[in-house]
């Protein structure tokens, strides 16, 4: 018997259109000899089955399930393909886990706790992780720039605390700016993380458990033609990502050894992609992704490729070790 499959894309966040890739990605890819695949859009104001000639069908929130005229559809396991809220930071998580349906991401706690870039960090600081200095603030705090520069230098980074790390995001070079800096992150978020500005060659780490082993992929270095590694470096081609990278073997394990730690310690599960930037000789932690793009022009794609591991096999690898768990 084939499994239906739902690939959950879209999402409330301002990466909703990046997840619609994805999802499609994920959709054309998986074998339909082995899968029934099924596109499901995940919004605010709807949950539907889009088939093939774009008809859209409520998905039963009581049991996850579609109904398809006089057919019930069930799924055997759920394909995660949502960036940002609610995908990654735990809520669908939950909400699979309280009705018992395998899904290819981490658990609950993981997601939500990984896509808050303050208590992440917070959790791995005493495992000796390094990370840049940071400052945290609220929406509705009293600001008092003097202090933020005090602590983090300049220039900084100023980031939406929960939300992917494309929107919300500016480098900021003089402490007049600060205030502008925080209401672009305000707008994605009510909690915003202010960071020190690392100088440094950046590398993006996948790390995913494959066959029933934790593996980490080609490492991939970054190269932004924009000041820092922004939406349009990121998704609209202003960026170089070049796998493997260009550093030392001696480099390369540090990163690798330090992703699978951080992988290990904070008991991820499915697909992750951590960032880093060497500062003296070793790499700080940036943030953790726990459902990364899944596009052809995606990291972790490109890493698999270069591992020998095919996009059908990544994305079968991670249906059936949730299936299997």
């Amino acid at each position: 018997m084939k499994k239906n499959i739902a690939i959950i894309m879209g999402g409330y966040s301002s990466e909703y259109e990046i997840s619609l890739k994805s999802g499609q990605v994920v959709y054309e890819t998986l074998d339909t000899s082995k899968y029934n695949a099924y596109r499901i859009h995940i919004f605010k104001d709807k949950w539907v089955f889009v088939n093939d000639m774009n008809e859209e069908f409520p998905i039963d929130k009581n049991d996850f399930s579609a109904r398809v005229n006089e057919t019930r559809i069930n799924f055997d396991c759920v394909f995660n393909a949502i960036h940002g809220s609610p995908g990654e930071d735990g809520i669908m998580q939950g909400y699979f886990e309280l009705l018992n349906i395998p899904h290819t991401s981490c658990n609950m706690y993981q997601a939500a706790l990984t896509f808050n870039k303050r208590d992440c960090l917070s959790a791995l600081k005493p495992y000796g992780i390094k990370t840049a200095e940071s400052f945290f603030v609220n929406l509705g705090d009293a600001i008092d720039e003097d202090v933020i520069v005090n602590k983090v230098g300049l220039p900084c980074f100023v980031k939406a605390n929960r939300a992917g790390s494309s929107f919300g995001i500016s480098k900021v070079y003089k402490k007049e700016d600060l205030q502008r800096a925080l209401e672009v992150a305000f707008k994605e978020d009510d909690e915003v993380i202010i960071e020190s500005f690392l100088d440094g060659i950046e590398i993006s780490v996948g790390v995913i458990n494959y066959k029933g082993d934790t593996i980490v992929l080609p490492l991939t270095e970054i190269v932004s033609e924009n000041d820092f590694f922004d939406y349009e470096a990121k998704y609209l081609g202003k960026s170089q990502e070049i796998t493997p990278a260009r550093i030392d073997e001696n480099k390369a394990e540090l990163v690798r050894t330090l992703a699978k730690k951080v992988y290990h310690i904070l008991k991820l599960k499915g697909f992750s992609r951590s960032e880093y930037i060497f500062k003296n000789g070793e790499p700080h932690l940036l943030e953790v992704n726990t459902v990364p793009g899944l596009t052809a022009a995606s990291i972790l794609p490109q890493q698999a490729a270069k591992a020998g591991i095919s996009v059908s096999e990544l994305f079968e690898n991670a249906i059936e070790s949730s299936l299997n768990k």
